[in-house]
């Protein structure tokens, strides 16, 4: 054992200037530089931070030595090594730095899903106190994937302001040749319960799901919704949402992210420039096109919020939704549920973006990372050579007709596609609510468009007890199932997939609705209504329906428009204002209360984002708001 070394040969490039003026931060920076190994001689280019959201240890081959929490973060230190090599290839510097994120599909069903929105403002606070950490840097690059730590990384890069950063999406995993895809093979628990698999078959569908060991699911859920919004903002290179994870296409992604961002300084261009108001409206167009996640309606306001923008409220994406046609077929919103790789060999982002600049549904001034305004990028695209290669590539090797899976606006109103998000009012959600309106099965669906339910309610105020009730039998054809103390002062407004999915599953399941004030993971289907304000342990009515009531509701997927009403109780009926009035005098029900296990830090962030806008405000940390609402209890308490 050595207690000396010897220490880097060579000498700092800094001169008297620097020695006077610099802070002493700086000048100890440069000596850590070299100490770690970077040759003096190529210190003062410009210094770009790589952030990610890497987990896990791979030996080189690519074999696990520890495992990550998921695939969507297992690949992409290939992706920050990459862009490193080009960093230095272009004279920078290059620093890494990671954050890494827990897996929605692990934690579903379980407490750890009482962490999962909370992890994404703690995160992207790290992320932020990562970048002013390296107070040199000249531009930031974000590598991402997943439900959690992508929306985190987005709203870290959107607060750069003046500084230039560059998001590189992480990817998305392939399908298994012969299996079930990721979001399926979720229910083999619910399925097997009423004997529709066999232990077998589970256990095989169940090893084969994750085809490849990166990326994200192969379904349009939260994460590649995540990716695709964070092209459509601009803030991502054209075409790089959704590629296949590992494979050289995908590499090349990050290769050329370090390129666009050195040149972003080379213009003076910074964040600011990037994420305005028109590439937020932007997202929310896309969003629409795709079919998207129901949970980016939380992370959209949030990145709006972290780049000091007005944050979108639900007429915002109500007045979008109306306006934007569905042109996206991908799981799970069908109807032939293509693979988001499959969507990426169609032409991803870009494609879906040119038929929405034909439609004038787009602001194609809005800058990009590229350096360049969305409509000359889109120009770039409806001419490359990629854009024609990789859809000839889908249709040899899938047999698949690109335009079948993004379509025109025609194509997919003649394919029966509609319209992506409404928000149903009524006295069960005086404040609000969301459905996502593609994902309810068409067989529900009258001949004029609407959705209409009228059953009796079955009440849980835990989603294991709603669980059990699924795979036991307890839920039956025509129930609304009213699943309460899930929302953010309940569980940490936890995704209740486990539920949805079980209920997708079972025969009847499109035969039964679902209420609460819990939200959704984006691979949900069916007639779920969620973000039901107020929650029920803010006193909401939804926290006084008990078993037995009667609830109507009614989705116009035409209009985008819908009702949940308590209409009725003990056998008898009653009009929607007798509804009001009858809710007006109940009390609350007596056995609500918040999760037995809810952490206090998730406690925590309730309050705070309580005081923030709530989950219409993007459940964000909003300072003004906090501070005005202890000011104003520390002046009550003193008089």
């Amino acid at each position: 054992m050595k207690t000396r070394a010897k220490g880097p040969s060579g000498q700092l490039p800094i001169t008297p200037e620097m020695l006077l003026n610099q802070p002493s931060g700086n000048l100890f920076g440069l000596s850590m530089d070299v100490g770690m190994g970077w040759s003096p001689s190529h210190l003062l280019g410009p210094e770009v931070l790589i952030l990610s959201t890497h987990g896990g240890v791979r030996a080189p081959d690519g074999t696990p030595i520890a495992l990550g929490f998921h695939t969507g973060h297992w690949e992409v230190g290939l992706l920050v090594a990459e862009a490193a090599h080009e960093v230095a290839a272009l004279h920078g510097v290059p620093f890494a730095g990671a954050c890494t994120d827990p897996c929605d599909g692990r934690t579903q069903g379980t407490t750890g899903m009482l962490d999962s929105l909370p992890f994404r403002n703690d995160a992207a606070m790290v992320l932020r106190r990562l970048m002013r950490s390296l107070p040199t840097r000249a531009g930031v690059l974000g590598v991402a994937t997943c439900d959690k730590g992508l929306p985190a990384m987005m709203m870290a890069l959107a607060s750069a302001d003046r500084i230039p950063t560059v998001l590189v999406p992480g990817g998305v995993t392939l399908l298994p040749e012969n299996g079930e895809d990721a979001g399926k093979v979720q229910t083999i628990g619910a399925r097997f319960a009423q004997q529709q698999i066999t232990l077998e078959y589970a256990a095989e569908m169940g090893c084969r799901a994750c085809a490849s060991p990166g990326g994200g699911c192969q379904f349009l859920g939260t994460a590649a919704t995540s990716q695709v919004i964070a092209e459509a903002l601009g803030m991502a290179l054209p075409h790089t949402a959704l590629a296949p994870s590992g494979q050289p296409i995908w590499l090349d992604a990050a290769r050329r992210s370090a390129r666009a961002l050195l040149r972003l300084r080379e213009l003076g261009l910074g964040t600011a420039d990037v994420v305005t108001a028109a590439s937020v409206e932007n997202a929310m167009a896309v969003h629409a096109a795709f079919g998207g996640s129901t949970n980016l309606l939380l992370h959209l306001p949030a990145i709006a919020h972290a780049a000091r923008l007005k944050r979108p409220v639900a007429d915002d994406w109500s007045r979008v939704n109306r306006q934007v046609p569905r042109l996206v077929d991908a799981l799970p919103n069908g109807p032939n549920n293509y693979a988001t790789v499959q969507v990426f060999l169609a032409g991803g982002t870009p494609e879906v973006m040119l038929h929405l600049r034909r439609a004038g549904l787009l602001n194609t001034r809005a800058l990009t990372v590229a350096g360049q305004s969305l409509n000359e990028c889109l120009d770039w695209w409806e001419d490359s050579p990629r854009r024609f290669a990789l859809r000839k590539t889908l249709l040899e090797q899938d047999g698949i007709d690109p335009d079948d899976v993004i379509m025109s606006p025609d194509h997919a109103r003649s394919r029966g596609l509609t319209s992506t998000v409404c928000f149903p009012m009524g006295n069960l959600a005086p404040e609000g609510s969301v459905i996502k309106a593609t994902s309810i099965d068409p067989a529900s669906i009258d001949e004029d468009g609407q959705y209409r339910h009228l059953g009796p309610a079955k009440v849980f105020v835990t989603e294991a007890e709603a669980i059990h009730a699924i795979k036991t039998g307890a839920i039956q054809t025509g129930d609304v199932l009213v699943l309460i103390c899930s929302g953010p002062l309940g569980a940490g407004m936890q995704e209740i997939y486990q539920i949805t999915a079980a209920l997708k599953a079972l025969p009847f399941g499109r035969h039964v609705a679902v209420l609460t004030d819990a939200r959704f993971s984006g691979v949900s289907t069916g007639a779920c209504i969620g973000h039901i304000s107020p929650e029920a342990l803010a006193g909401g009515n939804i926290g006084k329906v008990q078993d037995g009531d009667l609830i109507e509701i009614v989705i116009d997927r035409i209009n985008l428009a819908g009702m949940v009403n308590f209409v009725g109780s003990s056998g008898s009926s009653l009009s929607v204002e007798d509804g009001w009035r009858e809710l007006a005098k109940r009390p609350l029900r007596t056995d609500l209360r918040p999760h037995p296990d809810l952490p206090d830090d998730t406690r925590l962030w309730a309050a705070l984002v309580q005081a923030s806008g709530g989950v219409w405000g993007g459940c964000v940390y909003d300072v003004d708001s906090i501070t005005t609402v202890l000011d104003r209890g520390q002046r009550l308490t003193s008089l």
